[in-house]
């Protein structure tokens, strides 16, 4: 069991199943439980899939003095997580909606409040008893990444969504990341150059790719090595949303656990292939020992599909 700091954004999440994309409009439908509310947020899931695979976990993040903010930490209490570290310090607790289809497909609206504009106020002694910190791609995490640094912890991050080796937001948690996830939604073609020329620009130990339906592809700087997994399917899709922290947290688990990086891509990716049975970015988290089965059932497939680049 390893001790994880994971810091970033909470927030309510509603999600809303619509019958297709684009949206046709209509004056009202009545999706019978299609439309639902929880706690959610990439910290908030990323901090529950930790917890649902063993880890000691601690949570730091912002909300307001609101219902939503009530709401959250009770959630949070009820999954058996602390809440020492969680601060009202926003003048609104962040919200989205979510719309999917029956594809699988989402649409994610995130209303962020004054989060970018508000400082979390770290005490220099947080990461501590932290094995690992995850620190999410949000202004207030910035101050985190050099305590982490000066710390000597290993710092793991996500920045979604990237098109360009140097985005000027990202920069900085790049620049700090020994472990760097991110999507393929914004990149071209040659995704291996792209992550080749990241480790290359910012030093990164190891950058793992999420692309959807089509897997997950891995460079490792030491090896120069590229990895690329294909996707598996562990059951009927039901809502896409999520599936990224998902992967990344179960990566992370096994990564701190001191499974080779190979291995903790494999176990990810049926995480994240099970998560994505259920809908809400929070929920479907299997147990360590769920996975486990699914490892022993699927693991041989996704090796004997996996390809292997030297750069």
């Amino acid at each position: 069991m390893k001790s994880i700091l994971v810091s970033g954004l909470v927030n309510t999440e509603t999600t809303v199943r619509v019958r297709k994309f684009p949206i046709d409009y209509y004056p009202i439908d009545y999706p019978f439980f299609g439309v639902n509310t929880a706690a959610s947020g990439v910290a908030y899931n990323i901090a529950l899939a930790l917890g649902a695979l063993g880890d000691r976990v601690t949570l730091a993040s912002m909300t307001g003095t609101d219902f939503p903010a009530a709401y959250i930490k009770q959630e949070l209490e009820v999954a058996g997580l602390p809440t020492a570290h969680l601060k009202p310090n926003l003048g609104q607790t962040p919200s989205s909606v979510v719309l999917y289809d029956g594809e699988g497909k989402r649409q994610v609206y995130c209303d962020l409040k004054d989060i970018q504009e508000t400082a979390y106020g770290f005490d220099g002694q947080i990461c501590g008893e932290a094995d690992l910190v995850v620190a999410c791609n949000i202004n207030f995490n910035r101050p985190l990444l050099h305590l982490a640094k000066a710390a000597g912890k290993p710092i793991a991050t996500d920045v979604h969504v990237l098109s360009r080796i140097d985005d000027d937001f990202n920069r900085e948690f790049m620049q700090c990341a020994d472990v760097l996830f991110l999507s393929d939604e914004g990149i071209g073609w040659d995704y291996r150059g792209f992550l080749v020329e990241l480790a290359r620009t910012y030093g990164n130990r190891i950058l793992v790719l999420g692309r959807g339906d089509k897997g997950s592809a891995m460079y490792l700087t030491e090896e120069n090595r590229i990895y690329e997994l294909p996707a598996v399917q562990v059951g009927q899709v039901v809502n896409t949303v999520g599936a990224g922290d998902a992967l990344f947290s179960a990566f992370i688990h096994h990564f701190a656990e001191g499974c080779t990086p190979l291995e903790a891509l494999i176990r990810a990716e049926l995480f994240a292939s099970a998560k994505i049975r259920v809908s809400g970015a929070a929920k479907g988290f299997v147990t360590a020992g769920e996975l486990e089965v699914l490892y022993r059932q699927n693991g041989s497939a996704i090796l004997t599909g996996m390809r292997e680049y030297t750069v």
